[in-house]
């Protein structure tokens, strides 16, 4: 895996109550990517993602005015340097309902032009996520992401595997589970199309690799963002977003 990255700045401007806001967003060309896309492509992403709703998995306030949409993958090392910084916005602006966290699954587990899987494991792990929901609803499915984030292994040439697949019936007995209600449910593949629908609904909003997050601002407009960027990047696009209304 190339680990090497480079940055661009591009500005995104938003309407907001009749006033134009300019937000700094810097874009991340991400190693991590399903197929060979172009770098044009790359700067240009089709936002056209699918509306949130109660069918998705949102952490905090499902009425917030800034909501973040992340496409991510729980064997993508990216993902799991980028959840704390997640973790950071929520605490930070969540706690006052003024951000909400919506995870979608994007697992990187489409074959290259040469046949290679990067994440051969991330849909049987978006599936067990799923598993989570469905025995113990939001709570259990936010509780099972932090763990798996908190015991995967980075995806590396000496851990290609990433995450144990025996470990996945061990986090649900963590985060307080039925291990064999939890291992029937994952070996039903009653998820799978779940995890396909959103895999889709990520490839028509522009997502190429993970993490990619979606900023939904107060007046519905969309800003993408690329890469595991630091919190000080979402800080100014949300303070900015956040003004008009303070």
């Amino acid at each position: 895996m190339d680990n090497k990255q480079s940055f661009l700045t591009m500005p995104a401007a938003i309407v907001i109550t009749g006033a134009m806001i300019a937000i700094a967003i810097i874009w991340t060309q991400k190693p991590a990517t399903i197929n060979t896309i172009s770098d044009s492509a790359r700067l240009l992403p089709k936002i056209s993602m699918n509306p949130i709703s109660k069918a998705d998995h949102i952490l905090g306030n499902p009425d917030a005015p800034i909501k973040i949409v992340e496409y991510s993958d729980t064997a993508c090392p990216y993902c799991k340097t980028f959840t704390p910084t997640m973790e950071k916005i929520m605490d930070t602006y969540g706690v006052d309902g003024k951000v909400a966290w919506v995870y979608r699954h994007f697992p990187l587990d489409a074959p290259d032009e040469n046949g290679n899987i990067l994440h051969k494991n991330s849909n049987h792990e978006a599936q067990a996520l799923e598993c989570a929901n469905y025995l113990g609803g939001n709570e259990k499915f936010w509780a099972y992401l932090k763990r798996i984030y908190d015991v995967t292994p980075s995806v590396t040439s000496s851990s290609p595997d990433g995450l144990d697949q025996k470990q996945l019936p061990e986090i649900a007995k963590f985060v307080g589970l039925d291990p064999v209600a939890f291992n029937d449910c994952v070996a039903s593949g009653r998820f799978k199309d779940t995890v396909k629908a959103e895999q889709t609904d990520g490839i028509n909003a522009g997502v190429t690799g993970t993490p990619y997050s979606i900023i939904v601002t107060p007046s519905g407009n969309n800003i993408p963002v690329t890469g595991a960027q630091p919190f000080s990047v979402f800080k100014t696009a949300i303070d900015a977003l956040l003004a008009p209304a303070q």
